[in-house]
């Protein structure tokens, strides 16, 4: 049975090799259905969008005068379609053989499935952990970012971002680099907040879905390639480092704040300030021994 008509948008930034991956992989594993392909171009400035006109003649291609952003230049690729589901894709991610027919035949099925994801693997074939989250809560969060909570078999609060206790099902949270949503319920909740430059867009529109009463689900039964940190490299720039943790804070204000107190709020607030500040000068420093040992990828969104 054909699947239902997708659009597959995919913001870009100066990311040719990959890009050219991505497109080539949902042209060898397109969906049985009719699909429509977005590249909004986040005026890269480099062979990025020239390659696509030239090797991907079937690709809609829109390329924006400035860098707006993960959020907003998704949201210019989901206006431009009208298919009943939208695929947000990562270019630095690569569909594989029946993985898109699976995930909206998993939709079609559930009416109930707001947003659904697969099982994110690197290139290793190893598990992307990020697959699936938890809303992040404080002491969630500082266990991630200690280490502590990303350790084999960690469990409990300290473990809880990753969500490991789901297997599969219903999940707060899948991950920004595949994203299959309804689009009656994005007309529903709304786009993506373009509050957010990049990071956390994707864990806030998770959670406003699941206030709308919307289930995510996460599929570990397909699996797509994700190049981690393919696009952004891995020391992000202090503009990305900035925007990373600017996203925490504005997750954090909008949905937690309100209902704590301002002590607990000006807590979290200093502990988000501490790690940008801690994370800027390790990336600092690693972007400036790089070179060095002839190493290194230039970020590729700042």
């Amino acid at each position: 049975m054909p699947s239902a008509p997708l659009d597959v948008v995919i913001v870009s930034y100066r990311c040719e090799s990959l890009l050219r991956d991505c497109l080539a992989s949902l042209r060898a594993h397109p969906s049985s259905g009719p699909m429509r392909v977005q590249v909004v171009d986040n005026a890269s400035g480099d062979p990025t969008p020239a390659m696509v006109r030239r090797e991907f003649a079937e690709v809609e291609l829109t390329e924006s005068r400035r860098n707006l952003g993960f959020s907003a230049a998704n949201n210019i690729g989901i206006a431009a379609g009208d298919a009943p589901y939208v695929l947000v894709l990562n270019p630095d991610t690569r569909i594989t053989p029946g993985s898109l027919d699976a995930l909206l035949e998993l939709m079609d099925a559930r009416p109930e499935v707001g947003m659904s994801g697969p099982r994110l693997e690197l290139n290793d074939g190893s598990f992307d952990h990020a697959s699936r989250r938890s809303f992040p809560t404080p002491l969630s969060a500082l266990g991630h970012f200690t280490g502590i909570g990303r350790r084999a078999g960690a469990s409990g609060r300290l473990a809880a971002y990753r969500a490991p206790e789901v297997e599969s099902g219903p999940v707060d949270a899948v991950n920004g680099a595949f994203m299959l949503i309804r689009r009656a319920a994005l007309e529903q909740v709304g786009d993506f907040d373009e509050g957010y430059w990049m990071y956390m867009e994707d864990l806030d529109l998770c959670y406003r879905f699941a206030l709308a009463g919307w289930v995510t689900w996460y599929e570990p039964s397909v699996s797509v390639v994700h190049v981690k940190a393919g696009t952004s490299g891995a020391n992000r720039s202090l503009k990305l480092n900035y925007a990373f943790h600017y996203g925490m804070y504005r997750f954090y204000r909008t949905h937690y704040a309100p209902a704590n107190s301002t002590p607990t709020n000006l807590a979290v607030y200093a502990g988000i300030v501490a790690k940008l500040a801690i994370a800027a000068t390790r990336s600092a420093l690693a972007r400036a021994v790089a070179p060095l040992r002839g190493g290194g990828r230039r970020a590729a969104a700042a």
